[in-house]
């Protein structure tokens, strides 16, 4: 996109220089307008405003280059900042990052089941720690609130091991309006995995291409979508559901099932605690020891069968170009599962499908509560301001009114 120099465009202008800056780290001001297609006048009017906001800072000048010595101009990373809360099936963390994507704040509770009793005033008791643990400079300078969260937590009790109707409490909990309410933030709401493909897109290195296939191994398998270089959430904010995928041979007479049974890591996780592993320790210092990588080898060789197959299927549907492997596993076992599934591809007729290449994620556990806390500021100073508005949601924001408004739309 391309910038123009009419007034009404100022707002629209800001954006396209920031956002260059945050890409490209730093450029003099006659780089900004070659970057952004303004007028150098134009330019330069819009860097001094944000310089003297705040936003922007100068660097020391390079000298020793043909022509006069050139200022770059680089974010302030203490120019903005923002809050992300993900509320997820086995904890609630938040985080406080500032222009850069930097965190300079976390928290963490961990539990055995979601109970929104808990789990909401968690959440709040958190994000409100982290702000009043800041500087009254860095509270003015907050711009938003991003929560991740399943989109339909309260369908999952059986899977959880609870009783049924155990998460029924989460039907018309409003997590965005209590957040907001306790930060006097505004606040905006996200499926845990597209949150978690977008951090990829913002800040890790594996998603390159125009599409891609975002798979999040979380205690629940979920995903993310990216069509021509856009996170796509869907009509209904529930692209990815890749969990949701049926899996099984009905010809063998085995039950029909979903993916999320055979690869998400709870399974992986309940093997580790039969054996009398820790999970928490298997997935961090303790996944080179020789028990424990039998039992990963075993739970990913069922898994990849069925992964490999809904992968599969979605090829069929969309030619992604990349699959991203990503989510709670330490970098090793991400890594392998990439591999092995890309191994289990080349064992399928992909006659009539294009290629694709499968990568490992870059970013891991902190995904989903990263992804919650870039998307604020990149409402707030991203030019391509499309990816945002399908993601951003209004209130009411319990997830059966969201999509109401979102089929609406």
């Amino acid at each position: 996109m391309r910038g123009g120099d009419t007034s009404g465009l100022r707002a629209y202008n800001e954006r396209l220089i920031v956002s260059a800056l945050i890409r490209e780290g730093a450029l003099s001001k006659a780089e900004i307008a070659r970057e952004t297609g303004l007028s150098g006048q134009a330019a330069s009017v819009i860097v001094n405003r944000l310089l003297s906001e705040g936003l922007l800072v100068k660097r020391e000048k390079i000298r020793g280059q043909v022509g006069q010595p050139s200022t770059p101009i680089a974010p302030n990373p203490q120019g903005a900042f923002s809050l992300g809360v993900k509320i997820g099936r086995r904890s609630t963390e938040a985080i406080l990052v500032n222009l850069l994507g930097e965190v300079i704040g976390s928290s963490i509770e961990v539990y055995d089941a979601p109970l929104p009793d808990r789990t909401i005033p968690s959440a709040v008791t958190q994000a409100k720690r982290l702000l009043e643990r800041s500087s009254g400079a860095v509270r003015s300078r907050v711009v938003g609130l991003g929560i991740a969260m399943p989109g339909e937590i309260y369908a999952w009790s059986e899977e959880l091991g609870l009783a049924p109707g155990a998460l029924d409490g989460w039907r018309g909990a409003d997590v965005a309006g209590a957040l907001e309410t306790a930060t006097g933030l505004e606040t905006s709401l996200h499926n845990d995995a597209t949150a978690a493909c977008a951090a990829e897109m913002i800040s890790g290195e594996a998603i390159t291409t125009r599409s891609a296939l975002y798979i999040y191994l979380g205690t629940f398998i979920g995903g993310g979508v990216v069509i021509d270089g856009k996170l796509y959430p869907g009509a209904q904010l529930n692209a990815g559901a890749i969990g949701s995928m049926p899996v099984g041979d009905r010809a063998l007479g085995q039950p029909p099932n979903q993916l999320i049974h055979t690869a998400s890591v709870v399974k992986l996780e309940r093997a580790l605690s039969a054996a009398g592993i820790d999970p928490s320790e298997a997935l961090g210092s303790s996944c080179g020891k020789p028990e424990t990588t039998a039992i990963f080898e075993a739970w990913a060789e069922a898994a990849i069968t069925d992964l490999s197959r809904a992968v599969v299927a979605a090829l069929s549907i969309i030619d992604f170009e990349t699959v991203v492997i990503d989510g709670l596993l330490p970098p090793p076992w991400r890594a392998h599962m990439a591999d092995r599934l890309s191994a289990a591809l080349g064992d399928f007729n992909r006659a009539g499908l294009a290629p694709t290449e499968i990568r490992t994620g870059s970013i891991g556990p902190m995904a989903r509560v990263l992804g919650a806390a870039m998307l604020p500021l990149h409402d707030r100073f991203s030019p391509d301001t499309g990816l945002l508005v399908r993601l951003r949601r209004q209130r009411p924001t319990t997830w059966a009114a969201a999509r109401e408004e979102a089929q609406s739309a």
